[in-house]
């Protein structure tokens, strides 16, 4: 079995689409809570011995690059979630070319590594901006986690039915690893249960054995699903306001429950690379 354990390293304020939160420019006005946010999460991973992948915003990293350090001292795989967390369908292709690269420029000069892996914000990636699947693999990133198989308010691709890890070959025609996210299909629906809202939504029993009959989890967490004290965000509507804080009290104890339940793999995402995967050519895909 292939369970990934996955942080997106951003902080509270990083709410994509809001008016209150949506530039680099506004965030200045909010006080971090990430430092206070990521100790726990680092404690829990050392209590259960695996190492995760973070996928750090690049704006995080450049104002914290201490956090970064301790990251990677820990044994934990970095990779990039771009640099000012906007929706890649937002942004023209040279617009996305220069966040990528400037995010990878400031992970690569904090830590000695190459950075190969990454994460869209808000899994932005969709059938009408597979341009980003070739810029990536241009700039370097060899394996990739942006594809939400289902609808969502930030696109997704419904059109994709994998349940698993596959090759993906992008319109130029190279090849990237893909790990999409995990769903199920829920009274008709198919949702990501293994992060998010979603994770803290579902009762905990469920949880449990969504995560014990799969063969493959991809879970997304944030800091912020964990952190009950958290100042709320100006200018949310009240279901966006209950997407984004239901379940935060109970977040870490559910994630602790599925630790102690399934074995997660301590290797970053390229250990699938020689496994037999299949191969999608992502232009095709509806």
């Amino acid at each position: 079995m292939f369970k990934y354990l996955t942080f997106d390293l951003e902080d509270w304020f990083h709410i994509l689409d809001n008016p209150k939160t949506a530039n680099p420019e506004q965030w200045i006005e909010f006080p971090s809570r990430i430092e206070i946010t990521l100790e726990p999460i680092l404690k829990l991973c050392d209590r259960y011995d695996i190492k995760a992948t973070f996928f750090c915003l690049g704006w995080i990293a450049e104002k914290y690059p201490h956090l970064i350090k301790r990251i990677y001292e820990k044994g934990h795989h970095i990779g990039t979630h771009g640099y000012a967390h906007q929706l890649v369908y937002k942004q023209t292709p040279e617009e996305f070319r220069e966040d990528l690269r400037k995010s990878i420029d400031i992970l690569e000069s904090i830590v000695d590594i190459s950075v190969k892996a990454y994460r869209a914000p808000g899994f932005s990636i969709t059938s009408k901006n597979l341009w980003a699947f070739d810029i990536l693999y241009e700039e370097g990133i060899r394996y990739d986690s942006s594809i939400f198989p289902a609808l969502r308010s930030h696109g997704g691709m419904p059109g994709l039915k994998v349940q698993m890890p596959f090759k993906l070959v992008t319109p130029m025609g190279f090849e990237l690893h893909e790990y999409p996210l995990s769903v199920v299909k829920l009274f008709g629906f198919y949702i990501p249960y293994s992060g998010g809202g979603y994770f803290r939504l579902l009762p905990r029993q469920l949880l449990a054995i969504l995560f014990k009959n799969s063969e493959y989890q991809m879970t997304y967490f944030h800091p912020r699903d964990f952190d009950a004290k958290q100042p709320l965000i100006p200018g949310m509507t009240a279901f966006r306001r209950f997407k984004s804080y239901y379940g935060i009290r109970r977040c870490e104890g559910n994630l602790e429950f599925i630790l102690k339940q399934n074995k997660f793999c301590s290797s970053p995402l390229h250990a699938l690379a020689g496994s037999k995967i299949g191969i999608v050519k992502i232009s095709e895909v509806e």
